[in-house]
């Protein structure tokens, strides 16, 4: 489980994300269970819910998205 200080880091960085890079890392998440993410769903949900799902995909799995954190982004 994310500690505060992780879950403000996740959704300051989530929150700096753009679509492709929140895409990307919707893809490439590995979990513990199947995520599986249509194209077309892709493309027609609004940014701020791709951000949500990602934002919760990564609480779910106590993960960060890892290459934003070494960017220094």
């Amino acid at each position: 489980m994310l500690d505060a200080t992780q879950v403000e880091e996740l959704i300051c960085i989530v929150s700096a994300m753009d679509r492709d890079a929140v895409i990307d890392k919707l893809l490439t998440l590995r979990a513990g269970f199947p995520v599986d993410f249509s194209p077309a769903f892709l493309d027609r949900t609004p940014l701020d819910r791709l951000r949500h799902i990602l934002i919760a995909l990564c609480m779910q799995t106590s993960q960060l998205p890892v290459d934003e954190v070494a960017a220094g982004v």
